[in-house]
């Protein structure tokens, strides 16, 4: 078995044949003269003990645990799917219907709610830390329901903040900028909720929290949302309508004793809505 040796005048290191052990002669770099040590002077390493339980071979009988590769399912992803798909066609029949109808705000936050839980698990199952077990059973299901409350619970923010803190009669009545930035507020809120149940890092629950607030916004305007930019109604214009003075009217309009000339105004509105009438009737 050669010897290993290291000059210590140049610090090279080679092998030296058994033979040569205890025996002084020149490094084959330096040319300075080096001892050999002896063949027991070696630091020997020796492996460690295995006190495991073995089996009559001498074969240790416990096994390691293998890891569990978790990867999303096809009918989780096909629900998560199905879902966004099918609440984006209730939000097109929504527009078709018509957004004065007071029943669609509803309709539009039992959307948010019911979206938030299959978007939060796929969020999940594409970004938890490949190096740590992911959760599973009861406790990704409990995990997913906390976190889909508190999702639908962040459009509160932008419902009631940006018109407390600047004084609107609707949350539509905000400018561009600000509901931009009611967004990001989202996001970022959002972002510590996915880090707060899902153990996720900062940047996966800004995806997290943004796929979620995305979509539902996407869903929104589907649905004919005005999120920014309707004029308050101090800012609309009036619009009149034309009076029509019926016959029975002038009857009293004379009894108050008018102007002649007020007097001949009201005579002419009334012949005229009197020919029109007669016109529409032939």
């Amino acid at each position: 078995m050669p010897i290993q040796v290291t000059c210590r005048h140049c610090l090279k290191r080679f092998n030296v044949s058994e033979k040569f052990a205890g025996q002084t002669g020149p490094c084959p770099s330096c040319k300075k003269p080096i001892e050999i040590p002896q063949a027991d002077e070696q630091v020997v390493v020796h492996a460690p003990v295995d006190d495991a339980p073995k089996d009559s071979k001498g074969q240790s009988v416990l096994k390691p645990i293998t890891r569990q590769e978790t990867d999303v399912t096809r009918k989780g992803l096909l629900i998560t799917i199905g879902s966004v798909i099918a609440l984006l066609v209730l939000a097109l029949m929504l527009r078709l219907a018509g957004s004065e109808n007071s029943g669609l705000v509803y309709i539009r936050l039992l959307g948010a709610f019911a979206l938030a839980a299959p978007l939060a698990w796929a969020g999940y199952m594409f970004l938890y830390d490949q190096e740590c077990e992911p959760y599973r059973g009861p406790e990704l299901r409990n995990r997913v329901l906390v976190t889909s409350g508190a999702y639908g619970l962040l459009w509160c923010i932008y419902a009631f903040v940006p018109s407390y803190v600047m004084e609107l009669d609707a949350a539509n009545e905000m400018s561009v900028i600000v509901f931009g930035i009611s967004l990001m507020v989202m996001i970022v809120v959002g972002a510590i909720i996915a880090m707060a149940t899902f153990e996720l890092e900062f940047f996966s629950g800004v995806i997290h929290a943004a796929l979620y607030v995305l979509v539902v916004a996407v869903a929104g305007w589907i649905s004919g949302m005005i999120y920014f930019g309707q004029a308050s109604e101090n800012e609309r214009p009036l619009t009149h309508r034309p009076a029509v003075i019926e016959d029975s009217q002038l009857s009293h309009w004379q009894a108050m004793k008018l102007p002649n000339i007020a007097a001949q105004d009201v005579a002419a509105q009334v012949s005229t809505a009197t020919s029109k009438r007669a016109a529409t009737i032939s």
